[in-house]
């Protein structure tokens, strides 16, 4: 895996940027002459794809917000941040303040080295990688060359996966043939939703078949995060019966929880049964650009005056839990254990709580360490989420829960060390639904996914209206940028006034 860092890297530091359409991504100036030329080089050659996959500042790499789990505008900022789970953050700025109220309409505004929108290029530039890797004949070993492809596969279907649902269907390429044609790549119109789901589909059907369960390089895509990304895609789009077969694939391929849910998320036991994909993090990285991913998130979730770990914010911290959702979890659940209700500050004197700030502390990634960017692994896909995920498909392609998809809950209650749903929730499949939704925010809170759930659920925004100091934007989908509007890109139709 330190060949890996190394070499997103060097490659974050030479990414440049087009000024606008479907162009490409240029990495360097290698000559397509003479590189890739050897089985390695391809290696090396395809290895650029994990890059938006990292874990770093998000000013690294040239200011694109290029990461989509990075520390800032990231997984847990725009999908977990706006939602009910979590508290406002007011310090900062309105940037800050109107995602964290969810409301999204500041994204309108962004500018082109800011966007998300942007990897739509990135989509242009794996197509360009999956063709080359397809044409090559220098590979001896054909299933290491599919192996290579699935990875390419892998990023480009995620990547849409995450365009998806935060911006809706969005213009690519992915038909090489279009790579260089000025027409093709200024064609900015939008794909029907259909056609756009079935290419990620057969991304990662294809990755799926094509990836090892268990990679021998540590942090590169597998087996299980392909057929899991589907799984959240099959539901998210609510076909319940592919999500439901999916999720028996899945269980097939042997992953169970394990015994202590923090453990999870502690660098000691980082791998483990449960998780089926992390960003792997360096403990040695201290948050320099040649450095391999880190985990900086202790910064964001404790405030400025803690004694343990003094944060950026104060006195509260720019990530925190709500205290209604703090307030919801069962008292002996242990998954509100890592959430930090109080403490005295480091003046020694005044007392920290509900009555003077916005929220609990999030504590899921501890800063055990010795450094002060960590290496705590960072949890994207686990069993626990897959079980759940199963639940609701099986109860939404039936006239009710049944007792599989009951004990799938119970057994996640299990081991939170709360008891079985009570008779009420699992009544009926309205009822259970609520129940599973309820669980979702209680075990994969700082996860993100909470916005794609409550979507998912009807829920938004009436859920994030309920959490104090939160105003909501109308729709849960983000709006493209006018910038891209003016490229000649269509707003997506929840956001059309």
């Amino acid at each position: 895996m330190k060949k890996i860092l190394l070499i997103l890297a060097i490659l974050s530091a030479i990414i440049t940027g087009c000024e606008k359409g479907l162009e490409p991504e240029i990495y360097g100036s290698l000559s397509p002459l003479t590189f890739p030329a050897t089985e390695n080089e391809y290696e090396l050659y395809t290895l650029v794809i994990y890059v938006p996959f990292s874990s770093k500042w998000p000013y690294e790499d040239g200011g694109t917000k290029y990461h989509f789990f990075g520390l800032e505008e990231g997984h847990v900022q725009l999908i977990d941040a706006p939602t009910d789970i979590m508290a406002i953050f007011t310090a900062w700025g309105a940037g800050w303040q109107r995602i964290s109220e969810g409301n999204f309409e500041l994204f309108e505004g962004q500018g082109r080295n800011r966007s998300h929108f942007e990897k739509i290029r990135f989509v242009t530039r794996t197509t360009k990688i999956i063709a080359d890797l397809e044409a090559a004949t220098i590979f001896k070993d054909e299933t290491f060359k599919k192996q290579l492809i699935g990875e390419a596969r892998m990023a480009r279907g995620w990547t849409m996966y995450r365009l998806l649902q935060m911006f809706g269907p969005v213009p690519v390429i992915t038909d090489p043939e279009k790579i260089g044609d000025q027409e093709a790549e200024a064609d900015l119109t939008t794909p029907a939703r259909a056609d756009y789901i079935s290419t990620i589909v057969a991304d990662l059907e294809y990755a799926s078949e094509n990836l090892p369960e268990a990679p021998s390089d540590y942090g590169r895509f597998n087996k299980g995060l392909a057929l899991t990304v589907l799984m959240r895609l099959y539901l998210n789009e609510k076909d319940f019966t592919n999500a439901e077969s999916v999720g028996r694939d899945i269980q097939a391929l042997g992953y169970s929880l394990v015994d202590d849910y923090a453990s999870l998320f502690r660098e000691a036991t980082e791998r483990n049964t449960e998780t089926i994909y992390a960003i792997s993090c360096n403990p040695a990285s201290q948050g320099r650009g040649p450095d391999g991913n880190f985990n900086a998130y202790s910064w964001y979730t404790f405030p400025n005056d803690h004694p343990d770990f003094p944060g950026w914010g104060g006195p509260s911290a720019p990530f925190m839990a709500s205290w209604e959702f703090y307030y919801s979890f069962d008292t002996a659940d242990e998954r509100r254990a890592p959430l930090i209700d109080s403490y005295v500050a480091k003046d020694g004197t005044t007392i920290r709580d509900s009555s003077n700030m916005e929220g609990a502390i999030i504590n899921k990634y501890p800063p055990e360490g010795p450094n002060a960017y960590q290496g705590n692994d960072i949890v994207l896909a686990r069993y626990a989420d897959v079980m759940l995920m199963l639940a609701e498909a099986i109860n939404e392609n039936n006239d009710g829960p049944t007792q599989e998809a009951i004990a799938l809950v119970d057994s996640v209650r299990s081991r939170a060390n709360i008891g079985p749903l009570p008779a009420a929730e699992t009544s009926s499949k309205d009822a259970f639904n609520d129940a599973i939704l309820r669980e979702r925010g209680w075990e994969l809170y700082f996860e993100g996914q909470r916005l794609f759930d409550l979507r998912r659920h009807g829920k938004w925004p009436s859920a994030v209206s309920a959490v104090k100091g939160k105003d909501p934007s109308p729709s849960s989908i983000y709006p493209i940028p006018q910038y891209a509007l003016d490229d000649g890109a269509e707003q997506n139709p929840e956001n059309t006034n």
